[in-house]
């Protein structure tokens, strides 16, 4: 099987985001890199010519932007 760089990308940034999202307790940096994931994810989607994947991703980052803000403000004031 042959991938082309397109489909690399987007399994390297889906795979980043499971990875992310499985260490998300260990700390906040990782609720960070699980949005950073979502946001290449939605970039694949995007470029790939499948928007609605792209918007949903992009949601996503989105919502793990200020999932990471919360926590690292409780993680700041423990």
């Amino acid at each position: 099987m042959v991938l082309d760089a397109l489909t690399l990308f987007g399994l390297l940034a889906v795979s980043a985001m499971l990875l992310f999202y499985a260490l998300e307790d260990r700390s906040p940096w990782f609720v960070f890199a699980f949005a950073i994931a979502c946001a290449l994810a939605s970039v694949y989607g995007f470029m790939q010519g499948a928007w609605p994947f792209g918007v949903i991703e992009a949601i996503w980052a989105v919502i793990a932007l200020v999932r990471f803000r919360k926590r690292l403000s409780v993680a700041s004031a423990a």
